[in-house]
């Protein structure tokens, strides 16, 4: 805490606001006292200016292009760690011993089956239901199933849950998927990680041998690791929202995914690909940027820039490489990845993309990666949440310890019509 508050003077009031100072990153001026001294409100749209919570897990510092986990700079972890080891990071803030990341593997491996009456949820789903609508109910259901992990107050339990969402999100997102082309579901397998055993229940079939390929293992794994966790945004503070509540953290999941399913979020790299399919070739990409470049024209290149992110986003540079390895890896031959390579070449080096500091995102990246394996496109979204299933999980647990949190209760700024009589129907 500061010694030197904020004077706030004006409207017939001055009141001093005490000034908070994290580890890093800007000071907050508390406000909590503020409509008791001076019954007004502070008008904030998407608090995009507000601190609505202390939090010890992720720092970004947009300006410098900074993304770190509990400390740990997002590219090191990128490198030299894995997701189970960044999982464990997140929900212990520490990085595992040996004997520590070993046990916490083997019980996130021996949690990810599923209840088999829940199997019995998907067929009530039409065909062509979209994968991220499955998910919001699946997990959700979860509570239904899982009793002994719902009381928020007992700290077992909520490690149990942790233990079974962190499980069993890959195994649902895979089931979706399934569901969605006809297919058998393809059970857990414990002889693979966490990523390669994703990739086998998305993949795999039962009448022939399916080999993960290391390449697509790894760059599985490294999305699940760039996308776990963001600091407080939208689809985390939803969850934090519900979990304020009291909210079994199966439901507050689900509502995490129910937000991260809006365009704005975790649609982005959707929306990307959808961007490159439209330019359709190399030789229209002139027309597409001249369009980008005049401001009377709506379209927007997607993919490129962030909104926290002012400089450049840390993910993006760490998936670049990674993007170009998978591709070479598999050799695709799709127009759309020629319109992509020439797109990034482009705004890396276009004057008018470096000056309004337009680069390429994890967005851009990660789409183009997830369509070369063999993703479609709205199962985009969905890994999307089975990776920041972590990071939830990491952010719910916090609240629930945080003994200064209170139920989410955001004021307004009321505009609509004052106190009026009601007028008899034969009178109107």
């Amino acid at each position: 805490m500061s010694n030197d508050p904020l004077k706030l003077t004006g409207n017939g009031h001055e009141v001093d606001l005490p000034v908070m100072e994290g580890s890093v990153g800007p000071k907050v001026i508390d406000i909590r006292k503020l409509y008791a001294q001076t019954d007004m409100f502070t008008f904030d749209p998407g608090f995009t200016s507000t601190a609505s919570c202390e939090s010890k897990i992720t720092y970004i510092d947009g300006e410098k292009g900074e993304l770190q986990y509990r400390g740990y700079p997002i590219e090191q972890l990128a490198a030299d760690s894995d997701f189970m080891e960044v999982c464990y990071l997140l929900l212990f803030g520490e990085l595992p011993t040996k004997a520590e990341k070993e046990k916490f593997v083997w019980d996130i491996t021996h949690h990810t089956m599923l209840h088999e009456q829940l199997h019995r949820f998907f067929s009530g789903f039409r065909r062509d239901a979209h994968p991220m609508a499955i998910m919001v109910g699946v997990v959700g259901a979860l509570a239904a199933f899982y009793h002994d992990s719902t009381e928020i107050n007992d700290p077992h339990q909520r490690m149990v849950a942790s233990y079974r969402l962190i499980a069993k999100i890959p195994t649902i997102a895979a089931m979706a998927y399934k569901y969605s082309v006809g297919q058998p579901f393809v059970y857990p397998s414990n002889d693979l990680s966490y990523a390669g055993n994703f990739l086998n229940m998305m993949f795999s079939v039962p009448s022939e041998d399916y080999k993960v390929n290391p390449i697509l293992e790894e760059a599985m794994d490294l999305i699940f690791i760039l996308h776990a966790d963001h600091e407080q945004n939208a689809s985390t503070s939803t969850v934090r929202l519900a979990g304020s509540s009291g909210a079994n953290p199966f439901a507050c999941i689900a509502a995490g995914i129910a937000c991260l399913w809006g365009p704005a979020h975790g649609g982005a790299n959707e929306a990307c690909l959808n961007m490159l399919g439209e330019i359709g070739t190399v030789d229209r990409i002139p027309e597409f940027v001249a369009r980008a470049k005049d401001k009377s024209d709506p379209f927007r290149l997607m993919g490129f820039g962030h909104r926290v992110y002012k400089n450049f986003d840390p993910r993006a540079t760490v998936m670049r490489d990674t993007a170009h390895k998978v591709l070479k890896e598999l050799g695709v031959d799709d127009p759309l990845f020629d319109v992509a390579m020439e797109l990034e070449k482009i705004a890396l080096e276009d004057p008018y993309f470096i000056e309004k500091k337009l680069y390429p995102n994890v967005d851009f990246y990660s789409g183009v990666i997830l369509k070369a394996m063999g993703f479609p496109t709205e199962m985009f979204t969905v890994l999307f949440a089975l990776a920041r299933t972590s990071g939830w999980i990491a952010q719910w647990n916090e609240m629930i310890e945080d003994p200064t949190q209170k139920i989410g209760r955001p004021r307004q700024l009321f505009t609509g019509t004052p106190k009026r009589d009601y007028v008899e129907l034969d009178e109107r």
